[in-house]
């Protein structure tokens, strides 16, 4: 019945409801319901919305801004965060929420039991705000020391560190309902550029990323973690130019899609970053992050101009309504699985129910 009731949603969805989905906003320095803010999620319906410090004063104002985000929305809305532990968490002790260690000290550990516990402890935190998605872990390997943007947010220095803890943090996370998105494929730990800043190189073929970068995400798979992110890193051994990989086609269809075979939601990190900007007009990135075969566009810079871009494309045959629901359901179905469609199953099968008494 899920996949019978997965299908009905789509079908019933109007275009533009669709390209709504495959935007991850953000609202930066906003503490409630504004009427900006509400216009934007009557007239996009965007699939996801990210939180950051700037829209967090105090517990009960951030989990009403949650709560009245979901109201709004007509389509139920991921609402996510950053909160890796260490210095990237923006839930903090104004929330009367501990400061947690960088994730490297949990990996130096080697005890699985601890990650996953703090997995559970940390989705519990999120889930009782309101918050739907964490955007961790970090599967980067910390393998070269001059490494700033990742180093200690890695769980290790090698792969099978990161693999077992990493992903024992993912399980925990899973454990309280929280969707866990891994990043940033291919791997982001042997690079010295911050994408932030600039666009990073890893000068690396296929046989050097699956004998260490990929090893992280290959086992993340093979458990069925929900999201992967795609960085803004350029591997020109592979693509044959400079296209950063989050825009790139062979590395998202050809071989995470196809080579490692994933199946989950693929959200680009934050189109805001200079990786992206430096390189291509905001119109480039969108339209190359659907052609490349992204889920989830994260941060676009204007919501209107990447709907317009996207509903452009679609309207002049440029990209298919197939490839697009391909990725809508895709989101339906990681929503259905964490619950955010209970309310809205459970009338379905009422219904259903009733037009079988009918007959």
């Amino acid at each position: 019945m899920k996949e019978e009731f997965l299908k009905y949603k789509l079908n019933n969805m109007t275009l533009s409801d669709k390209i709504g989905q495959l935007f991850m906003i953000d609202y930066r320095n906003t503490l409630e319901m504004n009427t900006s803010l509400e216009k934007v999620l009557e007239k996009y319906n965007p699939g996801g919305f990210i939180i950051f410090k700037s829209n967090i004063s105090n517990y009960n104002q951030t989990k009403r801004l949650i709560n009245d985000i979901k109201e709004i929305c007509n389509i139920p809305i991921i609402i996510s965060v950053d909160q890796e532990g260490g210095r990237v968490q923006r839930l903090n002790e104004r929330l009367n929420i501990q400061k947690y260690p960088p994730m490297l000290e949990i990996g130096n550990t080697n005890n699985e039991t601890i990650s996953y516990e703090l997995g559970i402890k940390m989705g519990n935190e999120l889930k009782n705000i309101g918050i739907d998605m964490n955007m961790a872990p970090v599967l980067d390997i910390y393998s070269n020391p001059r490494n700033t943007v990742i180093s200690n947010r890695s769980f290790g220095t090698t792969s099978t560190t990161v693999s077992k803890m990493a992903l024992a943090y993912a399980e925990g996370l899973k454990e309280s309902n929280i969707i866990a998105i891994g990043k940033h494929f291919p791997g982001h730990g042997d690079t010295l550029r911050d994408s932030h800043i600039n666009l990073p190189t890893i000068d690396k073929n296929i046989e050097e990323l699956n004998n260490l970068e990929f090893k992280p995400f290959k086992e993340a798979i093979k458990r069925n973690i929900p999201g992967l992110m795609v960085a803004h890193i350029a591997i020109p051994n592979i693509t044959k130019d400079n296209t950063p990989a989050s825009l790139s086609k062979i590395m998202i269809n050809n071989i995470l899609r196809n080579s490692l075979n994933y199946k989950g939601l693929v959200i680009t990190d934050s189109l805001k970053m200079k990786a992206l900007s430096n390189y291509y007009t905001n119109q480039e990135i969108y339209s190359k992050c659907i052609e490349a075969d992204n889920d989830i566009l994260l941060m676009p810079n204007n919501i209107e101009e990447a709907y317009k871009t996207i509903y452009n494309k679609i309207d002049k045959g440029l990209i298919l309504n197939e490839r697009i629901d391909k990725s809508v359901y895709r989101i339906l179905n990681t929503k259905y699985d964490y619950g955010l469609f209970d309310k809205d199953f459970n009338q379905y099968k009422k219904r259903i129910k009733q037009r079988n008494i009918r007959k």
